[in-house]
Parts: structure tokens; C-alpha cells; sequence
């Protein structure tokens, strides 16, 4: 089944900002369905963002990080947005987040694709990169990755974790399941 943008099931009456920083915005809509029904739906604003799988043999690079809204530790792979330039060309932000978190730069890219992170909230999706051919530097870390630290883990050891629920990120946990599919990984 092919998915295409046809005219919009839903219309947009009007929108407010109801929350706004440099990290995201959130609307309320206020919509009339087809049926002409009428309903509010709140969106978040995100910039996209790039997730990046370095592999190395049988290895990932992982970073583990205190992930404030779910109050702990979590290990994931190697994400984030440009804030201040949103519309960054998605390989030049997949390399620049490789190398400040883990101060690795990769002289092969592979593009796996794009998905979104939560459709019925938000606008925000993510490129989805893997990265090869790794030379180790040096990470230069924002204020905001404080603690932040780099693991070296086996793909058999990853899909077990995923397996047991020990890793929880479903952007990190769907773009593995992405690179597999497509026998990338």
C-alpha cells in the first residue's frame, strides 16, 4: 500500500502556542474532522534529528546518559538535533553528533531512512544513519551530555538487551530493527 498526502481529513480552525522555548513549541489546535466534528489537538514542534549507528565488525558504539524525564541512566545510540540550525542538512548533523559524543568521525556513511518519533504528538522524525571505517578523537561534549560516557557493545549483546527490556529507547531500538531489516547490520 502506497501512502500519499491527500487533501487533509481534518481542518485546522485556528492554533494557539501554548508553550514555547529553543528546545520545541507546542500548539493547540482547535480542528473540524469531516464529519465536522469538532476537536483540539496538541502538538509538539521538534526539529528533526539524526540517530547514528556506528559499527565497527560486530560492534556498536553506544552512549549512556541520565535521560532527565524518565529519571535514569539510559543507553542509546548516538542522537541529537542542531538547535540552532534546524535545517542542517541531515549527514552534516549525523557527523557532528558522531564526533562530539563520542569524538569519533567515520569515513563511510550509509543512509537507512527517515521515521517519525511519535506521529500522534508530534511533527519531530529522525535520519537514521549507519557509520563506518571509525577513527578515534576526541569528544567535545555539550553542558547538557554531563556524564555522558561511550560503550563498545557486541550486536548479539544489543539484541539481547533489547530482547530482555534493558534498552528502552524506541528511537534506538526501531533504527537497529531499521538497519537489520535491510541487511545492514
Amino acid at each position: 500500500m502506497k501512502l500519499t498526502k491527500n487533501a487533509p481529513e481534518i481542518k485546522t480552525v485556528d492554533t494557539k502556542i501554548v508553550y514555547e522555548s529553543k528546545w520545541m513549541r507546542v500548539r493547540e489546535d482547535n480542528i473540524e474532522r469531516a464529519s465536522g466534528a469538532q476537536g483540539i489537538y496538541s502538538v509538539v514542534e521538534k526539529p528533526h534529528f539524526a540517530i547514528i549507528i556506528p559499527l565497527e565488525n560486530n560492534y556498536v558504539y553506544m552512549v549512556e546518559q541520565y535521560r532527565y524525564p524518565v529519571g535514569s541512566r539510559q543507553r542509546e545510540f548516538v542522537q541529537g538535533t542542531w538547535d540552532e540550525n534546524p535545517d542542517v542538512d541531515p549527514k552534516e548533523l549525523a557527523a557532528r553528533e558522531l564526533k562530539e559524543e563520542t569524538g569519533l568521525t567515520a569515513n563511510s556513511w550509509t543512509y537507512v531512512g527517515f521515521q517519525y518519533l511519535a506521529n500522534g504528538m508530534s511533527n519531530q522524525g529522525y535520519h537514521i544513519y549507519v557509520a563506518q571505517q571509525l577513527v578515534q578523537g576526541e569528544q567535545h561534549l555539550d553542558d547538557e551530555e554531563e556524564g555522558l560516557t561511550v560503550h563498545r557493545v557486541s550486536i548479539k549483546q544489543l539484541v539481547n538487551d533489547i530482547k530482555d527490556g534493558k534498552l528502552t529507547d524506541a528511537s534506538t531500538c526501531n533504527a537497529f530493527g531499521l538497519a537489520r531489516l535491510k541487511g545492514l547490520l
